[in-house]
């Protein structure tokens, strides 16, 4: 597929937003992308759903989603340049960064697109699926990329407010689905959402709306990743990153070495 490069950062002061995501374990940063743009990267979403299923990846997987409405694609960065963009854009990485640290990797890259009549999957945060108890510290960030309007209507991402703070499962009310809220947001927006805030997609419940969004995780760099790149990704594609890209990727030779820094010296 041609290639058409993202915009840089706008130069904007992000300041207001690390500072939410850091106090309530979220932020919303609208603009990110113009409307071309994510008009753009919602075609080639397609596009890149319909690869997958040609190469034998079902979009639909039972243990995930309730019926198939729910159109889940993976390996998204294999499948179009576009997406490697987006996990590398300067927006995104200065919200990892200004979380995680200045190194960090990417733990995967994933769309669910909720169209009408999709239901809703289980209750989580992130890194419970990655880490054992207790959760003490921010060491996973979803940025959440909205190809659409993301509205409660139309499926957007429920989550818990307050439970980053929540440090262990035990934590989890019996009553926590009670109170799921949406994220709302604009087309060409991101969500940053801590990996620790309890979540769950929404319901669909439009007539002739999709809601596409994308989410790429980070992890701290001292943490395995969802997804192992190194076999995940062709040769032919990850002949074809830059060496900041393969570095938080971990496609290369060398694994944690220099990663965390501040903890032991080497003498």
């Amino acid at each position: 597929m041609t290639s058409t490069k993202l915009p840089e950062a706008d130069g904007r002061d992000l300041t207001q937003y690390q500072q939410h995501l850091d106090d309530e374990g979220f932020c919303v940063i609208p603009d990110v992308l113009p409307p071309n743009k994510a008009k753009q990267a919602l075609d080639r979403l397609w596009k890149a759903a319909e690869e997958s299923r040609r190469r034998g990846n079902d979009t639909y997987l039972a243990h995930l989603d309730p019926n198939e409405s729910d159109v889940q694609v993976f390996y998204l960065m294999e499948l179009d340049e576009i997406f490697r963009d987006l996990i590398s854009h300067p927006t995104a990485v200065s919200m990892v960064q200004s979380l995680l640290g200045e190194d960090f990797l990417v733990s995967n890259f994933t769309t669910n697109i909720a169209r009408p009549g999709s239901g809703s999957m289980g209750l989580h945060s992130d890194l419970s699926l990655q880490c054992p108890d207790p959760l003490v510290a921010p060491w996973g960030l979803n940025v959440i990329w909205c190809l659409t309007d993301a509205t409660f209507e139309n499926g957007s991402t429920l989550y818990i407010p307050g439970s980053h703070k929540w440090q262990t499962r035990n934590d989890v009310p019996e009553n926590a689905e009670s109170m799921l809220v949406p994220f709302e947001a604009m087309a060409g927006s991101i969500i940053c959402m801590e990996g620790r805030v309890w979540h769950t997609s929404g319901k669909n419940i439009t007539r002739d709306q999709d809601r596409a969004l994308l989410f790429g995780a980070y992890n701290a760099p001292f943490l395995r990743g969802q997804v192992n790149w190194a076999a995940g990704l062709s040769d032919e594609t990850k002949r074809t990153l830059n060496p900041q890209l393969r570095d938080w990727l971990g496609v290369g030779a060398n694994g944690n070495v220099g990663k965390v820094k501040g903890v032991n010296k080497v003498y």
